[in-house]
């Protein structure tokens, strides 16, 4: 048992391999000595003899290497899809008393960061939510105000037309010059009435996500964007509709963030949207073919990169952004996902 014990350890395992080796090599060469195989008395032998230990041990030093190597390796690999924003990774267990207590206490940490996430991402949908209720309680105050703003311009104004319109038969007959002026007054008042109109219904317009899914908002909105601003676009979505109200609403606002900025700045022809959902994390891509920009200016950021990341951070997610100048830009948000179980499991606990 104490042999096993100190042969689990990485350190005493390298060390076995290299007195393992060393001893099978002078094992051989005694061997040999004595059945006069290897006869010591030419120096060179025994160069050649220590030449060849040197190789066989470096071999098995290479592979106790490459042993030692794997495990590493795969701890760095998981710690690269932790970063990523993939919290379901976990080290297997392993019998290396040198790497078993780090397996686990990365187990630990990935497990403490998750739960830490799940809440900051249920506190960051119930934020979501409230603004959504406060923001439809400023709608209906804004459409009070609209109303009465139709009320004192467009409505008055139409009157005004109405009045003019109806004057103008008498007053072409009477004053011909009089009916010129008051005709021009009518297409002045009929031009201003339809901007302020087309102002208003603007505002008016509701949000496109109403009554619809992600998928079905992104379907109708993303390709009239796109023919709107001279902008070719390509849709790749794979979602399992499962997702909660608040990252739709997020997700959305963010694509909308981004095609903003893809029109205002990037002088992109091409357009390439990608939004899929995973068993534990959902990934939103966009990708454009213009002037991108460089480091420095990604550093610094500006409102929209800003508001983009505020967004996804508020459901525990990061915005990953791929740009170099002449390169376009590719902006990607990884969202992450955590089960119902888990979440009903820790309620429980917490009762």
């Amino acid at each position: 048992m104490m042999v096993q014990r100190i042969l689990k350890n990485t350190k005493w395992e390298l060390l076995f391999y290299f007195l393992l080796t060393g001893s099978i090599t002078a094992a051989a060469l005694y061997i040999g000595s004595i059945s006069k195989i290897i006869v010591v008395n030419d120096a060179r032998v025994w160069i050649y003899g220590m030449a060849g230990s040197v190789i066989v041990t470096f071999v098995i030093g290479y592979i106790a290497g490459q042993r030692i190597q794997r495990r590493i390796d795969l701890l760095h690999l998981n710690m690269l899809q932790v970063a990523k924003g993939n919290l379901s990774v976990r080290m297997p267990d392993t019998v290396d008393q040198s790497f078993s207590s780090v397996y686990q206490e990365f187990n630990n940490m990935t497990e403490t960061v998750e739960k830490k996430m799940q809440l900051l991402q249920q506190l960051g949908e119930q934020e979501v939510v409230e603004k959504e209720q406060a923001a439809e309680t400023a709608v209906l105050e804004e459409r009070r105000r609209l109303a009465r703003d139709l009320h004192d311009t467009v409505s008055q104004q139409l009157f005004a037309i109405h009045m003019a319109a109806s004057s103008l038969p008498k007053v072409l007959v009477t004053n011909e010059a009089q009916a010129k002026i008051v005709l021009d007054q009518l297409i002045q008042m009929s031009n201003s009435a339809q901007r302020q109109m087309r102002a208003l219904i603007a505002q008016l317009r509701p949000m496109e996500l109403v009554g619809k899914t992600l998928a079905e908002a992104l379907d109708q909105w993303f390709p009239d964007y796109c023919r709107q601003n001279g902008l070719k676009g390509m849709k790749d979505m794979d979602l399992q509709g499962d997702l909660s109200e608040a990252k739709e609403h997020q997700l959305f606002l963010i694509t909308q963030e981004a095609m903003a900025n893809i029109v205002k700045h990037a002088g992109a022809k091409l357009v390439s949207l990608s939004l899929r959902e995973g068993p534990r994390q959902v990934v939103l891509s966009i990708s454009d073919d213009g002037q991108g920009f460089s480091s420095s200016y990604q550093k610094q950021g500006s409102y929209g990169l800003s508001t983009m990341r505020e967004r996804a951070e508020k459901l525990g997610g990061h915005v990953e952004i791929i740009s170099k100048p002449g390169a376009g830009t590719t902006i990607r948000v990884h969202i992450p996902k955590f089960e119902e179980g888990k979440r009903g499991e820790e309620d429980e606990r917490e009762d």
